[in-house]
């Protein structure tokens, strides 16, 4: 794609509302990615946008340890909006719909969750930025990640 035309994409993108925003408009996330910072490390691993899904493993550890670990699928919730689906540590799944889309920017809330109310996942050529926080952007916690091969 020539770059006029990628920025008319980017731009159509960026006007594009949640409840328009198709799977593919976040392929951008997919991959393994790494988090470090001293011992302590998170990994997730993003499959592709296919069949209206995309599937993530994530794990928290520190040196050989696992502390915790969290299955994730995007797909559209029952009101036919994407949704971030987590079940962390193979417990209930969450839903957080898309509130917010960018050309490489996404954001999730459900205002009824105890905490994260928020997650927001950002990427910047081989670096992705995920933050959780409370629904007006308080304690808010972001981890760095690097794609990994």
């Amino acid at each position: 794609m020539n770059p006029i035309m990628a920025a008319m994409a980017g731009a159509l993108l960026m006007s594009a509302s949640p409840e328009q925003a198709e799977i593919d408009d976040l392929a951008w996330m997919s991959g393994r990615w790494e988090s470090l910072s001293g011992d302590a490390w998170i990994e997730e691993s993003w499959s592709a946008a296919r069949g209206g899904t995309m599937f993530a493993v994530s794990r928290t550890g520190e040196g050989e340890a696992l502390r915790a670990f969290e299955y994730i699928r995007i797909q559209r919730g029952a009101d036919g909006r994407l949704a971030y689906i987590a079940s962390p540590n193979g417990g209930p799944a969450v839903a957080f719909p898309l509130v917010e889309i960018g050309a490489a920017s996404a954001t999730f809330a459900n205002p009824d969750h105890d905490f994260p109310q928020r997650i927001r996942y950002e990427r910047e050529d081989e670096a992705m930025r995920a933050t959780i926080s409370a629904s007006d952007g308080s304690n808010s916690m972001t981890w760095t990640f690097r794609r990994k091969p």
